[in-house]
């Protein structure tokens, strides 16, 4: 782990490869996670075990939050010491199918999960084959807390807003967004991060899901808006250093947030979502 304000941040960009079984796309996953150094938080994308795109993939590859996925993900976290940002997985829980993130400690603990609130139904069969989460909450990130949303959440600042005011310092978004709309990511990303006075982390998915492509582009914002680091349209890993303590420092300064006078929220509270720590 690094100095308390400054956090070692990566995005492991990835691609779906269609000659990978799940168990293959796994294990190459966790050594993609192992092979980086001085990370303090790891994130990954949006369905990258069965592709977002591959909707007929859903329900047979969906499994719940014990399953080998998430205890792949488990055992990196605490191989590698990190905060660990498992993207989402298509998750099993009773009847239901949810688009589900995962937050692991540097122990390998599931401290947090997230059921993707705002379902994608745009060319999309996601909204028709899953189910909203209800909830959101910050989770417990390296020396501060952080907010995870996905993907299409991106366009809902209000989302934002809600984890803002739960304390979360870094806005992590793993996402599977097409390159046709490549601008509108590249925007919101800096947008959220410049309203909320918050790093933003996104992490998206690049190559071909069912006639899909991906844009990639994985960045980290500051929260001036600044882009410290941004991938292109490659599997890559996109790192950068925040500084945490500027970020509060620019707050204390220049306090945006304290001079709301519309207030957002309360948010329905659900099993969806849990905050640990």
């Amino acid at each position: 782990m690094g100095d308390a304000a400054m956090t070692r941040i990566a995005c492991v960009q990835l691609g779906w490869r269609p000659d990978e079984d799940r168990a293959g796309r796994v294990a190459r996953v966790v050594a993609a996670v192992d092979r980086i150094e001085g990370a303090d938080l790891v994130v990954l994308p949006e369905l990258w075990v069965t592709g977002y795109f591959h909707f007929d993939r859903y329900r047979g590859e969906a499994e719940p939050l014990d399953g080998p996925t998430v205890t792949a993900l488990a055992e990196a976290a605490a191989r590698r010491r990190v905060h660990l940002v498992g993207g989402s997985i298509v998750e099993q829980s009773a009847d239901v199918l949810c688009n589900t993130c995962v937050v692991l400690d540097p122990s390998g603990t599931l401290v947090h999960t997230y059921r993707k609130v705002h379902l994608f139904g745009y060319g999309s069969e996601e909204a028709q084959l899953l189910t909203a989460g209800e909830a959101v909450a910050t989770a417990p990130g390296p020396a501060c807390r952080i907010g995870v949303t996905t993907c299409y959440d991106l366009r809902f600042p209000e989302i934002y807003r809600l984890l803002v005011a739960d304390g979360a310092q870094i806005l992590v978004v793993p996402a599977a967004w097409p390159a046709v709309r490549l601008a509108h990511w590249r925007l919101l990303l800096q947008a959220r991060a410049v309203e909320n006075q918050a790093v933003v982390v996104g992490c998206n998915g690049v190559g071909n899901q069912a006639g899909t492509a991906l844009g990639g582009h994985s960045a980290v914002v500051d929260p001036w808006g600044k882009v410290l680091a941004e991938g292109g349209d490659d599997e890559q890993v996109v790192q950068a250093t925040v500084d945490l303590g500027a970020a509060e420092q620019l707050r204390r300064e220049f306090p945006v947030l304290d001079h709301r006078r519309i207030p957002v929220g309360p948010f329905p509270t659900s099993s969806g979502a849990q905050r640990a720590g």
